[in-house]
C-alpha cells in the first residue's frame, strides 16, 4: 500500500504544469513550435485560485498542457515588463502596496483584451493570439478549448452552429 501512495505523489509532482514566462515561450516556440496558453489572473481573483486548485493540478490537464503547450502564467494587474512583437509593455498604473489587492491593469492585458479574470488567451505556433476565454474552466471544459485549439479545430468554424456542432460532438477524458 505504502508503494502504490508513493507512486501516486511522485506522479502528482510529476504531473505538475510547466509555467514558463511569455517571453520564454516565445522563444522556444522558435526551436520548437507549439501552441502557448496564457493563464491571465490577478492575486485578489477567488476564480483564478480555484482554477490552479481545480484545473490545473489535475494530472490530466497537466499532462495534455505540459506535451501540447507552452504554458505562460501573466499576472494581469502585476509589474512585470514584458516585450511582444517588439514593443515593451509596462504596467504604469502599477501601486507595490497594491500588489495584494486590485491594481493598474497591465498593458499587455489590455492589448490581448482581458476584461475578467481569470482569462485563458490561447495563441498560435507564431505567438498571434486565437482567442481569449473568460472565466473559470473546469477540467473537461477547459480540456474542450486544449483540443480545439491544437488541433485547429477552431479554424474550421465560421458561425455559433459550428461550435455547437462541434461541443455537442465532445466527448471529455480529463478527469475532474
Amino acid at each position: 500500500m505504502l508503494a502504490v501512495l508513493l507512486f501516486i505523489s511522485a506522479n502528482t509532482i510529476a504531473q505538475e504544469i510547466k509555467w514558463v514566462t511569455f517571453e520564454e515561450a516565445l522563444a522556444l516556440q522558435k526551436k520548437k513550435p507549439k501552441k502557448i496558453m496564457m493563464d491571465v489572473y490577478t492575486s485578489w481573483c477567488g476564480p483564478c485560485k480555484m482554477l490552479d486548485k481545480n484545473t490545473f493540478q489535475n494530472p490530466d490537464v497537466a499532462k495534455y498542457v505540459n506535451d501540447n503547450y507552452y504554458a505562460v502564467k501573466f499576472n494581469a494587474e502585476g509589474n512585470d515588463v514584458i516585450k511582444y512583437k517588439d514593443v515593451t509593455y509596462t504596467n504604469p498604473g502599477y501601486k507595490a502596496e497594491m500588489a495584494s489587492r486590485r491594481n493598474g491593469v497591465h498593458d499587455l492585458a489590455r492589448l490581448l483584451q482581458v476584461n475578467a479574470y481569470p482569462t485563458i488567451v490561447f495563441f498560435d505556433e507564431k505567438g498571434e493570439t486565437i482567442s481569449p476565454i473568460r472565466g473559470y474552466q473546469n477540467p473537461q471544459q477547459l480540456e474542450l478549448y486544449l483540443k480545439m485549439f491544437k488541433d485547429d479545430k477552431h479554424k474550421d468554424m465560421k458561425t455559433q452552429e459550428d461550435f455547437n456542432t462541434y461541443y455537442s460532438a465532445f466527448v471529455p477524458v480529463f478527469k475532474g
